[in-house]
């Protein structure tokens, strides 16, 4: 069959046209996946799920990019600086302050009046989204329920009437941190993008240099603003096993906890963790736990095999039975006086 000159061009002509409608088509699809990558979540009961009422505070059409190279240097005390084993430390009988408490300062500062000279006070500073309650300079994220100027004036309070200042955060939980250095970042079993829990929070690897920088740089500012220990909250791996992660959890979590330890802990501050997971990098830190039972509250204590369980266990409680003044133990601020 003879096919015209001019009917092949025209066909050359619509083949061209159909290819490029294809590409064009293919890289839509593409960038259409990856927008809604940002919406999928893990749950254990149905698995992945597709939801498009993520967090409000996700700024609309901002897409997670890789951050740009650098190289951080992580210096680590030594000589006079280095832990001190053979000081001890001291049982904590104090309170806690927690992000719904801070949003009310004047009852705070009520409260702090009330408290003597040297009492334990925990402060929040952070939280999972990665914003900060005091003017950091680390990240200029802010929490706008608590007012950051009041947190400043807070902190410098407390220091000055002399208490033992302490600092809780999130440690390996953070949104804000996770879309800036996605490379310091949990991805997806498939590396396609970041894992995101429920809240759409995401979750940082403690085996990256950029994830241990981050929090030695929060840790050098609060020494300097006059706390004395900082405790790691969320310092764990999600409970998923759609992570992309090879290597042994555990001894993961337990390597960068004396990397920490290590680097910031010295004669005169503490580094501690939330949880029973993680093995103590040192005298100079502690093990603080939530919801246990004051009926267990001893052997739970006792169970990790510390020589002095009262100063290196802590529990957390708004519950006043007296088994937990045995140990060191925090109840919340408002129910000092």
């Amino acid at each position: 069959m003879h096919i015209s000159y001019n009917t092949r061009k025209v066909l050359q002509r619509v083949g061209i046209i159909a290819l490029i409608a294809l590409i064009v088509l293919s890289i839509a699809y593409f960038f259409w996946f990856l927008y809604l990558g940002r919406y999928v979540v893990y749950t254990r009961s149905e698995g992945a799920v597709l939801n498009m009422e993520l967090d409000p505070y996700i700024p609309e059409g901002e897409v997670a990019v890789p951050p740009e190279a650098q190289t951080v240097t992580i210096y680590y005390n030594e000589g006079e600086n280095a832990i001190n084993v053979s000081r001890e430390l001291t049982p904590l009988v104090g309170y806690y302050a927690d992000e719904e408490l801070l949003a009310d300062m004047a009852l705070v500062k009520q409260q702090v009046s009330l408290l003597s000279t040297g009492t334990p006070v925990m402060l929040e500073v952070k939280d999972a989204k990665g914003r900060f309650f005091y003017n950091s300079t680390v990240s200029s994220e802010r929490r706008s329920s608590i007012d950051a100027a009041a947190m400043d004036e807070l902190i410098k309070t407390l220091d000055k009437k002399g208490m033992y200042l302490i600092a809780k955060l999130p440690a390996l939980r953070d949104y804000s941190f996770g879309l800036r250095q996605t490379d310091n970042g949990l991805f997806v079993s498939s590396g396609a993008y970041l894992w995101a829990d429920d809240d759409y929070c995401y979750w940082l690897d403690p085996t990256k240099q950029g994830t241990v920088t981050y929090l030695v740089e929060i840790v050098s500012e609060l020494k300097k603003l006059g706390f004395d220990e900082v405790v790691f909250d969320d310092y764990r791996f999600p409970d998923t096993d759609n992570i992309k992660f090879s290597g042994d959890r555990t001894q993961a979590l337990n390597e960068t906890a004396m990397t920490l330890a290590t680097t910031c802990a010295d004669q005169s501050f503490t580094v501690s963790f939330v949880g029973q997971h993680i093995t103590l990098p040192g005298d100079r830190s502690r093990i603080y736990l939530k919801d246990v039972a004051a009926a267990q509250a001893g052997a739970v204590a006792t169970g990790f095999g510390f020589e002095e369980p009262a100063i290196h266990v802590v529990f957390l409680t708004e519950n006043h039975d007296t088994r937990y003044d045995d140990y060191s133990v925090l109840r919340p601020l408002d129910s000092a006086g």
